[in-house]
C-alpha cells in the first residue's frame, strides 16, 4: 500500500465544483486585487479566529514581517524567538534590521520554553514571537505574562496552527497580533501563496494594510516606505469556500492523530504530548527516534511518505552564521533536529491507511 505523506485531492475532491464556481466569478468580475472576495474573506476569516480586524497579505513571512513593521521593531531591537521553528520566523525579524535571539523550546511540546525567556531579555528586547508549531499552541498566559512584565510586544506565528485553542480561546488573539500562513499544505491552504494577519487593535490593522499596499491608505498618496504584499481576489475566493470546511478538516486530523497516539506501540519511537490545556490541530504529526534516518529509510521502502521538520535548526543554518552560533549551543534544537520526523498527516486518511502506517511502525 503506498501511503503519501500529505495529499490535497480528498479535500479538493469535495469542494471541486465550489472551487470552480469561485474562480469563475471572480474571472467573470475582471476584479482581481482588493476587491470584494478579499474583503468578505478578511471578514470571514476575523470571524473564525474571533479577532476583530483581518488583513490579507502575499504569505505567512510577510505576515509577520508587516506586524513587526507596524509595530516599529528597527535595527538595534532584539525579538525573542523559538530556536525550533522554521526560518520565516527568523527572517520577518531579520528583514527590519532587528535580531533574532533564540530561546529553546520544551522537548516534549517543541514549542517556546516559556522558563527560559527572562534570562534573554535585555535593554534591546522589542518582542517575543510565539510559534505555535505543528499545530500545537504555545503557552500563550505564561508567555505574555513575562511580555507585561517587561514591556514587550507579543506576536503569534499562527502559520502551522488555523484553528487551534490554548485554554478554550482561538490561538492568534493573545497577543498585540498574529500571522497566518495560506500555502497550500496548510490546514487552511490556498491554491497558491497567501497569507493574513489578525489583531483587535484598529490602529495597528490599518497601519498593516497600508504598509502591505505600498505604505499608501489612499491611492498615490504614501505615508509609510511600504510594500506590495496583497491576497488576491482569486485566493480569497478560493480560502472562503474551504474556510467553511477547515473545523470538520481539523476534527479528522484530529481523529488519525489519536489512531496514531493510540495504536503506535514501539519503544524505539517517542510519540508527539498534547497538553491538557490545547486543542491540537495536528498540521504535523511530529514523532521523534534515536534511529530516525533508519526509520525514515524503513518507511519509505514500504511506501509511506515522510519528511523532516526540521532537519538543521536555525543556528547551524548559514543564513545565521553571523550570529556566531556553533554545534551544541542549542542542544534541544539539535536533538530534535536530529530525532524527528513527521509521519503521513491530510484529510482522508483511510482506516486502511491508518493501519498500514501503525502496523509498519510497531514492526520497525
Amino acid at each position: 500500500m503506498k501511503i503519501p505523506f500529505s495529499t490535497f485531492n480528498r479535500m479538493h475532491d469535495e469542494v471541486k465544483e465550489e472551487l470552480e464556481i469561485a474562480f469563475n466569478k471572480v474571472l467573470d468580475k475582471g476584479w482581481f486585487i482588493q476587491g470584494q472576495e478579499c474583503e468578505l474573506f478578511e471578514r470571514e476569516f476575523a470571524e473564525f479566529c474571533e479577532a476583530k480586524h483581518c488583513v490579507g497579505c502575499g504569505n505567512g513571512l510577510d505576515a509577520l514581517y508587516l506586524i513587526l513593521k507596524a509595530l516599529d521593531i528597527k535595527q538595534g531591537d532584539e525579538v525573542i524567538i523559538p530556536s525550533n521553528t522554521f526560518i520565516a520566523t527568523a527572517l520577518a525579524v531579520s528583514y527590519v534590521g532587528a535580531t533574532p535571539v533564540f530561546v529553546e523550546p520544551e522537548l516534549w511540546s517543541y514549542n517556546l520554553n516559556s522558563d527560559l525567556i527572562e534570562e534573554k531579555i535585555t535593554d534591546r528586547t522589542k518582542a517575543i514571537i510565539a510559534v505555535h508549531l505543528y499545530g500545537q499552541a504555545a503557552k500563550m498566559d505564561c508567555i505574555c505574562s513575562i511580555a507585561r512584565k517587561h514591556n514587550l510586544k507579543v506576536i503569534e506565528d499562527c502559520a502551522q496552527a488555523h484553528g487551534a485553542e490554548y485554554k478554550g480561546q482561538k490561538i492568534g488573539t493573545f497577543g498585540d497580533a498574529a500571522g497566518f500562513s495560506f500555502y497550500p499544505g496548510k490546514n487552511l491552504g490556498a491554491l497558491g501563496d497567501g497569507g493574513a494577519v489578525i489583531c483587535n487593535d484598529k490602529e495597528l490593522a490599518d497601519k498593516v494594510r497600508a504598509l502591505s499596499n505600498y505604505g499608501s491608505a489612499e491611492k498615490y498618496n504614501h505615508i509609510y516606505q511600504g510594500t506590495n504584499s496583497r491576497l488576491d481576489e482569486i485566493q480569497a475566493a478560493f480560502l472562503r469556500v474551504k474556510l467553511k470546511n477547515l473545523d470538520k478538516w481539523n476534527e479528522d486530523r484530529r481523529k488519525t492523530a489519536d489512531r496514531y497516539l493510540d495504536g503506535i506501540k514501539n519503544r524505539k519511537i517517542i510519540l508527539p504530548k498534547v497538553s491538557a490545556d490545547c486543542r491540537h490541530v495536528w498540521h504535523i504529526f511530529a514523532i521523534r527516534s534515536e534511529m530516525r534516518d533508519e526509520l525514515e529509510k524503513y518507511l519509505n521502502e514500504k511506501e509511506i511518505g515522510t519528511t523532516k521538520h526540521y532537519p538543521i535548526p536555525l543556528h547551524l543554518q548559514k543564513a545565521y552564521s553571523d550570529l556566531g552560533f556553533t554545534e551544541g549551543d542549542f542542544p534541544i534544537a539539535e536533538k530534535i533536529s536530529s530525532t524527528q520526523l513527521s509521519l503521513p498527516m491530510y484529510y482522508g486518511m483511510q482506516n486502511d491507511e491508518i493501519e498500514y502506517v501503525i502496523e509498519t511502525i510497531n514492526r520497525f
